[in-house]
């Protein structure tokens, strides 16, 4: 573990933060505490945030601009009349938050009770509206992107606004009952009106509600606070964020341990819940249904009813999916075609091995003979431990097995590696190449820190591709930027990779002011932007990421994804580049290579369906404004299933591709029948990966045809 000695000089930059500032009486009350909160996250991010910005009133605009998103981003509860009286203060967050005096929550105290009796109106607005059946043939509509309404003039407006959203959430329930009743040859009770079954739909929405009311009168005083700390805090970047003590020890369990049923990571978007990320050999990885960006809509337990969790707050989100070994749940989502599924998950352990790196090898006799294939999750290390778990390591374990295999090229798959262990990537590099800088990390102050590989020896030399998509992140977009910066390897995949190319600490608020009394601690902590990463080359990966050499068409191709979409991204810059430079092989004529690719996606009848799908993907994404005439809206919904369906099972074994084990890893496969079946499974979706037949191509392209790829000196 050569970079292991980077960790201290890391911890240079990582020390305690001690304040000398003025702190105001305080007492036990929540207010008093508040403000101590306040001015600690303020005296941290002077100090130490990367960016500096001022707190004007530009800043206070933009404050007030997210809170009220945030507070009440669909505009169902808050009038005109209403925004106007916190309107008057969205100029003067900056001085409230900086008075000398310490910070002046009156804004906040505003909104907390604007809020709270707003709630309680509707509270008494939607039983009476879902006491009458609703009309569907009159010719209305509803937008449901809070972006383009306006707050509602009075109460009587809003009070017809929420007409119109039960009534669409009634009709989405009446179509799929109608649906159903259709498909079923013989319904149990026999058939039903369409009055009946509107009558049910109304009745399913009061429950929702009923629960979701319940949950809104749940949320804290400290609740509401947080939303707006976090408001100021993600003015300056979107990761700066405030952690109370129960977040934080949240955070720091292992996600794959929080959703131990599943192995899933979510978080709250707006009010429902969304998929972030799929934990590698977990038990919704190996159902292959639910995907990254689905949002969750109910949660049903086997011989149970499903229960709708809008609005319900993440950590009963996560309870109610959790469960014994070898139980079933049924998670109901919108995933990002459009389409709602019934996703059926057996809830199991997580095996972290399955998100360590593994090898195979790829036979095509149309393309190449014998190539070498590793796929890293994520940049895992055991800092713990020092015989622990090393992805650098373990990556040049399975290259040592590949190389005895005498492989012609290697891919490294970084496809959905949301990062890691930035030593690791450093040396991982150096696997590739002789020695020299890898990244540049710099803080607000001072010169950048240089990272380097300063080990000389290059344990492969051949011809080298990475996959990458657009949720490969940070770790993983170092790596690629510096093998495609030195131009060791080449790139392939989407358009660009996560782009998100800063560093974040946790800073204890109890030690950024002196004189904290005892009884208001632990006030929480701080995750803070401090630095950002750097290319090689002076360029950041922030924002823009890493532009694959070759890019592949995915369903994400004409939505914006990634970085970019977040609210307040810190932005791209760019620095001094450093001196680089290697000798073990030259890429060469990449435009014949890029042209050679695209003539092949284009003739490709899978990438062809998967740019119709992107397009189909981006329509139904713009789209927020529904009918709310029965029939019409149906229709759209069985336009689109019909359309849904030739995107389904795109996926195919391909035909002439082997993907087989390597010798040495069969014992340790075949120890038990399940370590087979999950070895089967990957095969099998490897063996189906249209993105890997083409890298597949690329590779032809540089080591059989010569194409792009000129060898400084032979393999050792």
């Amino acid at each position: 573990m050569i970079m292991r000695v980077l960790l201290a000089v890391a911890a240079m930059t990582l020390g305690g933060v001690f304040f000398n500032g003025n702190v105001p009486d305080v007492t036990k009350d929540d207010k008093d505490k508040e403000k101590m909160i306040i001015l600690a996250v303020l005296r941290l991010i002077e100090g130490r945030h990367f960016e500096t910005k001022q707190i004007d009133d530009d800043f206070s605009r933009k404050v007030f601009k997210t809170y009220m998103k945030r507070l009440d981003g669909g505009k169902r509860f808050l009038t005109i009349g209403d925004f106007d009286l916190m309107d008057d203060y969205e100029q003067e967050i900056d001085d409230a938050i900086n008075d000398p005096n310490g910070p002046d929550l009156e804004f906040f105290d505003l909104s907390y009770e604007l809020i709270n009796n707003a709630i309680e109106k509707v509270r008494g607005i939607y039983p009476r509206i879902l006491d009458q059946p609703f009309d569907f043939s009159i010719d209305e509509d509803i937008e449901l992107d809070g972006d383009k309404i306006d707050y509602a003039p009075d109460d009587a407006a809003l009070e017809q606004r929420w007409r119109s959203y039960l009534k669409y959430e009634t009709l989405t329930r009446l179509a799929d009952k109608l649906d159903d009743q259709e498909k079923a040859e013989d319904p149990e009770g026999g058939k039903k009106s369409i009055s009946e079954l509107e009558a049910e739909a109304r009745e399913d929405v009061r429950e929702m509600m009923d629960e979701w009311f319940q949950r809104l009168s749940e949320v804290r005083r400290s609740d509401r606070f947080e939303t707006f700390l976090n408001a100021i805090t993600n003015t300056f970047d979107p990761h700066t964020d405030y952690f109370n003590p129960k977040a934080k020890e949240d955070f720091n369990i292992n996600m794959s341990r929080r959703l131990e049923g599943i192995g899933a990571r979510l978080q709250r978007d707006g009010d429902y819940t969304k998929v972030v990320s799929i934990v590698p050999g977990g038990p919704a990885w190996k159902q292959g249904d639910l995907q990254v960006d689905d949002v969750i809509y109910t949660v049903k337990q086997d011989g149970e009813e499903p229960v709708d969790i809008q609005g319900m707050h993440i950590d009963d989100v996560v309870s109610m999916i959790r469960g014994k070994k070898g139980t079933f749940v049924t998670l109901t989502v919108r995933n990002v075609d459009g389409d709602m599924l019934d996703v059926r998950i057996k809830r199991d352990e997580v095996r972290l091995e399955d998100g360590f790196a593994k090898s195979a090898i790829i036979e095509h006799p149309d393309k190449v003979n014998k190539v070498g294939y590793i796929q890293l999750p994520k940049f895992y290390a055991d800092f713990e431990n020092p015989d622990g778990n090393s992805c650098a390591e373990d990556v040049a374990k399975e290259i040592k097995k590949l190389k005895k295999q005498n492989i012609e090229g290697l891919i490294l798959d970084l496809r959905n590696n949301g990062g890691g262990s930035l030593n690791d990537v450093v040396e991982m590099s150096g696997l590739f190449i002789k020695d020299g800088p890898i990244v540049q990390v710099k803080a607000r102050h001072g010169d950048p820190y240089v990272f380097r590989d300063k080990d000389p020896d290059v344990l492969y030399t051949g011809p080298l591709v990475i996959m990458v998509n657009s949720f490969s992140a940070s770790a993983s977009e170092i790596l690629a930027a510096a093998l495609q910066d030195y131009g060791r390897a080449i790139i392939v995949g989407s358009n660009s990779t996560f782009g998100k190319g800063t560093v974040q600490r946790f800073y204890d608020l109890d030690r950024a002011l002196r004189g904290i009394p005892a009884d208001l601690k632990p006030l929480g902590e701080l995750k803070m932007t401090m630095q950002k990463f750097y290319r090689i080359n002076g360029g950041s990966t922030q924002l823009k990421g890493v532009i694959p050499d070759v890019i592949l068409p995915d369903r994400y191709t004409y939505i914006e994804s990634g970085e970019k979409q977040l609210d307040a991204p810190m932005p791209w810059t760019e620095i001094a580049p450093v001196e680089y430079k290697q000798d073990i092989l030259d890429l060469s004529r990449l435009d014949v290579l890029q042209k050679k690719s695209k003539a092949r996606i284009k003739t490709n009848e899978t990438f062809g369906k998967i740019d119709e799908n992107a397009q189909r993907v981006k329509r139904i994404r713009d789209m927020s404004e529904y009918s709310l005439q029965l029939e019409e809206y149906r229709s759209l919904m069985k336009a689109r299933d019909e359309e849904a369906k030739r995107y389904r099972n795109l996926f195919q074994p391909i035909e002439g591709m082997q993907v087989l084990n390597l010798p040495e890893d069969l014992t340790y496969i075949r120890m038990d029948s399940s370590r087979i079946d999950r070895n089967d499974a990957w095969l099998e979706g490897l063996n189906k990966d249209v993105y890997l037949d083409e890298t597949l191509s690329i590779m032809r392209d540089m080591i059989v045809e010569g194409v792009a790829l000129y060898e400084k000196r032979s393999q050792p």
